[in-house]
């Protein structure tokens, strides 16, 4: 079959709804000029007296161009990195006045950062946080798809990991914007799936293992006779049987506190080949499982870590329990079910902040009723609101107006509309990402800056498809798909949770979403060094590669089930963030730092007037981390209390 034939069976040719960099046109990493505001509610004009977020219809989450890094806002920090940016910026123009905390980046930890200050200052200080993408949340980015005559929700960030663990000021957090944890026990119906007789499913790629098979039941059946169903060798079958099924340690004569150590060094990789004695053969089986959590393959990760963090879609690592105990199907350190999800994930918690800033923004007074809320945006940055949230404003400067020590405010300078501005705060929170922050900040002592150089954030996309419906997934007995060798690893139909209002499509004849994750790898090298290579290669993959792949890898999936992806896709999103998760401290290939020294620790120190906030400086992932940071940032700021 020709590849044009291909695509045509594939539904390239059909008519849908496509969001995704710049309508399909692939950037490379300088292939905008400075300032470029092309999103998807219109490009803007040339002057800040009509920004594009005070259009009417102007709704990010639903807009047809792209979702997470958007044209617009990477363009003046690539010129930052490169060092030509200031080569044409021109002057900034003094704007707005002085503000008593501006933040940047209005992700989760830049509203926590707000509601923290507000909570100490009072609810009429004056706030300003500015955005260099089209909305606001970060990763908690908002998706809105149709499908038919539905709407359809979808996430960027998915969920609130672990609610009873998180700190006081986290929990407080939360019960302030009206988020309360225990009623998603009711939302989230935790026995659908199992009563369609729904299950966790492998898919078989021919380019990995010879043949596309997809083989359901994993975790239901046995795993004998699972795999024996699986396109393997015979050594392989029995191998990961072994892995699965017996109980062996592999490490006889060390104590516990030795095993760890020693698996704590060790990829799991090399675990399988070189300790359990697998035949290499399985490795493939198991390399991509590891992608959605820490971006790269079981290559780059500990046979320790990834026992100690478990596998939150149930597949897990098997072979490690009679070393280390039972990690049971999320790890020993996660103790509530993965069940505290909004429709559209944490992007309800960022309209919940917002809300509480401004709320004629976001109308509504529940948890419930904030789902289907639409924002109004041109309410965001108003004159009469304490709280002002300016999007598509890239910050570039970040100085004080005199020596840092005894400096009365921080001048912040960014980039909107191809315009530059300059603002003055009483002080700053810094939650962006902290490699960018020696590039705002070059005035930071050089231990810092190098400090705050260190981590790679992981490059991520999540892909949200809309189908007709998901009578393919019934049919095949699978709501999960992991893939260990297609382009995107895992698939599975949306998180079955109904909110107020939404109600989730439960019925299979209904419209779906179903979510599949990607992160660019390179094994063989260090997880630092193949989150660089992937942030290139996000940022050189045009739209076309995306939806080409993803309508392949459900047709070869699903097909069986009758799925055709050129009459059941009915929309496409693609999220695509170069800079996505924190960046986590990896024991196979960073130092063992000591207590106050790690590049985090050293980095977030308050600089003056300046803070710093973000999950970078928790060097872990979460929205709790993000939430604890922001609170630290700002008492670390609260000496300059009415100054």
């Amino acid at each position: 079959m020709t590849n044009d034939a291909r695509d045509r069976d594939l539904g390239m040719n059909r008519a849908i709804t496509r969001r995704d960099f710049l309508n399909g046109v692939a950037i490379g990493i300088g292939g905008l000029a400075l300032g470029s505001t092309l999103t998807g509610c219109g490009r803007l004009g040339a002057s800040d007296s009509n920004p594009a977020q005070d259009r009417a219809g102007y709704n990010p989450p639903a807009g047809t161009g792209m979702r997470g890094d958007n044209a617009g806002s990477f363009e003046a920090a690539h010129g930052l990195r490169d060092g030509t940016f200031w080569q044409t910026a021109g002057t900034a123009a003094p704007t707005d006045g002085t503000y008593d905390l501006i933040v940047v980046g209005a992700g989760i930890s830049g509203l926590a950062a707000a509601h923290f200050f507000r909570k100490q200052a009072g609810a009429n200080a004056r706030i300003l946080i500015l955005e260099a993408h089209d909305d606001f949340g970060g990763h908690a980015e908002r998706k809105q798809l149709h499908a038919g005559n539905r709407l359809l929700l979808s996430y960027g960030a998915q969920s609130i990991e672990s609610p009873s663990l998180y700190s006081a000021e986290a929990k407080g957090l939360l019960a302030d914007v009206g988020v309360d944890v225990q009623k998603f026990y009711r939302y989230f119906d935790r026995n659908l799936f199992s009563s369609l007789k729904l299950g966790s499913g492998m898919f078989f790629d021919r380019e990995t293992f010879g043949e596309d098979r997809l083989v359901a039941g994993f975790g239901k059946i046995p795993h004998r006779e699972f795999f024996a169903k699986a396109p393997l060798s015979d050594a392989a079958h029995r191998d990961i049987v072994r892995l699965y099924t017996e109980k062996v340690d592999y490490l006889p004569g060390l104590t516990p506190e030795q095993k760890k150590a020693f698996l704590d060094k060790i990829s799991y990789a090399d675990f399988l080949t070189k300790i359990a004695k697998c035949t290499p053969e399985v490795v493939p089986v198991f390399q991509t499982r590891s992608h959605d959590l820490y971006g790269v393959g079981i290559d780059a990760i500990s046979a320790f870590a990834l026992h100690d963090e478990g596998d939150d879609y149930g597949y897990g690592y098997p072979g490690l329990d009679a070393m280390l105990g039972p990690s049971g199907d999320r790890g020993p350190h996660k103790p509530d079910p993965y069940i505290f999800h909004f429709p559209d994930g944490n992007a309800s918690v960022a309209r919940l902040l917002v809300r509480s800033f401004i709320p004629e923004a976001i109308p509504g007074h529940t948890m419930e009723d904030v789902v289907l809320a639409q924002a109004d945006y041109s309410r965001l940055d108003r004159a009469p609101s304490p709280v002002r949230i300016r999007l598509n404003s890239t910050v570039v400067q970040v100085r004080h107006d005199g020596d840092p020590g005894s400096a009365s405010n921080v001048e912040v300078t960014y980039t909107r509309n191809r315009q530059m501005f300059q603002v003055r705060g009483r002080r700053c929170v810094l939650a962006c990402y902290n490699s960018m922050v020696p590039y705002l900040c070059p005035e930071l002592p050089a231990q810092q800056k190098e400090a705050l150089a260190y981590g790679v954030r992981t490059p991520l996309v999540y892909s949200h498809t809309a189908i007709r419906n998901w009578t393919s997934f019934q049919k095949l007995g699978v709501f999960q798909i992991a893939a260990p060798g297609c382009y995107h690893p895992y698939a599975a139909i949306d998180f079955p949770v109904s909110i107020g209002e939404y109600k989730y499509p439960s019925r299979p004849e209904e419209p779906m979403v179903v979510f599949m994750v990607r992160t660019p790898c390179q094994p063989g090298l260090s997880q630092r060094e193949q989150h660089r290579v992937g942030h290139v290669e996000l940022y050189d993959t045009p739209f076309e590669t995306f939806e080409r792949k993803i309508r392949d890898q459900l047709a070869r999936m699903l097909g069986p089930g009758g799925f055709d992806p050129a009459q059941d896709i009915e929309g496409i999103t693609i999220g695509r963030w170069a800079h996505g998760y924190a960046y986590g401290y990896n024991s196979l290939f960073d130092p063992d730092f000591a207590e106050g020294e790690a590049p985090n620790e050293v980095g977030r120190k308050p600089f003056g007037r300046i803070a710093i906030a973000n999950s970078d400086a928790g060097a872990i992932a979460y929205m709790d981390t993000a939430i604890n940071e922001a609170y630290r940032a700002v008492q670390e700021l609260s000496h300059y209390r009415g100054t």
